[in-house]
């Protein structure tokens, strides 16, 4: 009987080697995505190292593990999980699987829009996600989501914070803390790091398959400090295609790459003006923008981002990415799913590869 099961698993096993990572160089089997297989009562138990719920390619390849069971006779139970056996940190936030930074080397470049849009989108997708908006000097996320005029709840047994929602977005944000919007922030770096670590410690985030920190725009200490508190899965640098934006923006990927911190890709955002009125998309700069940042760090380019009357519309209440009547949502989804299927691809590396540098 034992030798019929182990025979039964090896079989299963030998099928699932059909399962390919579409992003990285090999299947689920010799990859070590596999973590756990039984077979009980007619039902394969299938538990994979995967991390990044509801990225596109991640759903894919749980359709063909299910498809396969199926194939081989087996009803699918399948369970994604990855934790401190994989390095990934199970200390410092433990409630939230993925924490994803979005920087830019310099202020001006819709660093915030893209952090909204894509934890809008990821929320879209079907995620858990929450903002922290680490931008004390400029917090303007809850504008961008629709709920500036909102403010966070108490929670009575502990005293946290419990970040208001956005369109099912957990939100929580300096904003916040100021009573006058146009006050600004006055803080050196030990206070805003006291601000951020009140924020990460005393804020009720339950659990978050995605929390998208937006930084300060620079390589100052808010962002250094942020670094090296948080287990950053990977980063988003966003730039607009002035040289100016694209010499700091590899001053901040020089950082990321300094404190081994993974690139999930590059936004170029107000890449071209995509008139409303007849719909013709036209160039603002000059030159090969992003993309030859790209090639020259050999990371990915997530998506090329207009300029657009939607990004600034006061009657539009919510993200871009939720407005379905919007001409550029759908720009922005495809933005959010690619950066989800390089996060994947990414977290699969760091379990198959464990003594590596992820990289894309």
């Amino acid at each position: 009987m034992v030798d019929a099961v182990s025979a039964s698993l090896d079989s299963l096993r030998d099928a699932l080697r059909a399962v390919e990572d579409p992003l990285n160089d090999g299947d689920i089997v010799s990859m070590d995505l596999i973590d756990d297989l039984r077979i009980e009562d007619g039902e394969a138990h299938v538990r994979m190292a995967l991390n990044t719920p509801f990225a596109p390619a991640e759903v894919t390849m749980g359709k063909q593990i299910r498809e396969i069971c199926r194939e081989v006779g087996y009803e699918p139970a399948l369970r994604a999980h990855v934790g401190a056996e994989h390095g990934f940190d199970e200390e410092i936030l433990p409630s939230v699987r993925n924490v994803i930074a979005v920087a830019s080397g310099k202020g001006g470049v819709g660093k915030t829009t893209v952090a909204a849009n894509l934890a809008a989108g990821l929320d879209d997708l079907g995620a858990s996600v929450g903002v922290l908006d680490a931008d004390v000097h400029g917090p303007n996320v809850p504008r961008v989501l629709g709920i500036a005029d909102e403010e966070p709840g108490v929670e009575p047994t502990t005293d946290s914070l419990v970040p208001p929602d956005a369109d099912g977005v957990k939100v929580m944000s300096m904003a916040y803390m100021v009573h006058d919007p146009d006050d600004p922030a006055i803080m050196r770096g030990p206070m805003v790091q006291k601000v951020m670590t009140h924020f990460l410690e005393n804020v009720t985030w339950d659990e978050l398959d995605y929390l998208i920190v937006d930084l300060p725009p620079g390589t100052g200490d808010a962002s250094l400090d942020l670094l090296q508190t948080l287990p950053v899965a990977g980063a988003i640098i966003v730039t607009t295609p002035q040289r100016l934006a694209l010499d700091d923006a590899r001053k901040g990927l020089k950082l990321f790459e300094k404190h081994s911190t993974p690139i999930i890709g590059i936004v170029e955002n107000m890449s071209t003006f995509l008139c409303p009125s007849c719909g013709d998309e036209h160039a603002i700069y000059e030159g090969a923008g992003a993309a030859e940042i790209c090639e020259d760090f050999e990371i990915p380019h997530l998506g090329a981002v207009p300029t657009h009357p939607d990004f600034g519309t006061e009657s539009h209440d919510r993200a871009v990415v939720k407005n379905e009547e919007s001409e550029v949502r759908p720009v922005m989804l495809d933005l959010v799913r690619e950066a989800a299927d390089n996060l994947g691809a990414l977290n699969r590396q760091r379990v198959a590869y464990p003594d590596a540098q992820p990289e894309l």
